[in-house]
């Protein structure tokens, strides 16, 4: 078996993506997490990756808002988010992942148009399939 250095985040990128914009309203956004059962979506202008959502942010939404005070997504999106191309190595994406505490990091390509994501289900998936006990 291959090692994990060895696996590239192509192999374990999630490709099919929900998008919304910067003028999305915040529960809209919220409506796209629930209904598709995902964790984070990727905000995107003119096709390119300019922020992420994640369900970590609606805390913050709920803790400083007034609920549905129709506030959007670029208020709250984490902007410029540390992103990984779909050839780097899974264990250097996982370290950056501890090293900041993330568990969403979107996949990229060369002119920043998202790709994918990487998450940390999809770390917890490979370990169970590829773990001798799952065959």
């Amino acid at each position: 078996m291959n090692g994990i250095e060895d696996v590239f985040v192509a192999r374990l990128m999630t490709t099919d993506l929900h998008t919304v914009t910067p003028d999305t309203l915040v529960e809209d956004a919220a409506a796209v997490l629930l209904d598709n059962d995902i964790s984070s979506a990727l905000v995107v202008e003119d096709g390119r990756l300019v922020g992420i959502l994640t369900t970590t942010d609606f805390v913050e939404i709920v803790a400083k808002s007034q609920p549905k005070a129709e506030t959007t997504v670029e208020r709250y999106m984490t902007s410029d988010p540390i992103t990984a191309d779909a050839q780097d190595a899974v264990s250097a994406v996982a370290a950056t992942m501890i090293d900041h505490g993330f568990h969403h990091v979107p996949v990229v390509d060369d002119e920043g148009t998202p790709i994918g994501i990487i998450t940390t289900s999809d770390f917890a998936a490979y370990v169970s399939s590829s773990s001798p006990l799952a065959s």
